[in-house]
């Protein structure tokens, strides 16, 4: 199966290359618009800053080519929030594959802190990405924004405020929390997106 991940100015991105050798893939790491149209499967994670990214991706066209993508698409951490319309997070346009502003976490209490940070419970979960692995189960979430509640929502995750976990729309999932870092759920999850 041909994988390509998504190459650009964002952290953590070999984690994910890691996670799925580990499941027998030898992923393509590019910012080559062709080749991210020929992959089977295409992978868009990160960590990093919403203004920065987006502008990396706008000037190498990445944007258009990701919206344009027609094969299954996982997004992962930033690469759920910028699959949105619009962050909070340096007032920043998006691409727009879920019509959905992300948000900035408003700690209401001293012991809240920001970024979330650790290990959360998923709950509400419906979708074939997130079969078998179990009732409730702990992932893995880094983040300081999140994309509210919505239509596409396929779970949920609980910290200051209910939130999306993970969303779905047409061939784009996208998951908040990090499956390569998320054990042996994560390593599920991520079995599940190769055989959607």
């Amino acid at each position: 199966m041909n994988v390509a991940i998504v190459k650009y100015n964002a952290g953590n991105i070999y984690s994910v290359v890691n996670a799925l050798q580990r499941l027998g893939v030898e992923p393509t790491l590019t910012d080559n618009p062709e080749e991210l149209q020929r992959a089977d499967r295409v992978v868009f994670p990160g960590q990093g800053e919403a203004s920065t990214a987006m502008r990396y991706l706008r000037e190498h066209g990445l944007d258009r080519v990701i919206k344009e993508l027609q094969q299954p698409v996982l997004g992962i951490c930033i690469g759920q929030q910028l699959l949105c319309s619009h962050s909070e997070e340096g007032d920043t346009d998006c691409i727009g594959i879920f019509p959905v502003e992300v948000k900035r976490f408003m700690p209401t209490r001293h012991e809240e802190k920001v970024p979330c940070m650790g290990w959360q419970q998923l709950h509400d979960t419906k979708s074939p990405l997130l079969e078998g692995i179990g009732d409730a189960p702990y992932v893995y979430f880094v983040h300081s924004f999140y994309v509210p509640v919505c239509e596409w929502t396929i779970a949920t995750a609980h910290y200051i405020t209910p939130y999306s976990a993970a969303i779905r729309k047409g061939n784009f999932t996208a998951t908040q929390f990090h499956p390569e870092k998320s054990g042996k759920v994560g390593e599920q999850i991520l079995r599940n997106f190769l055989e959607l």
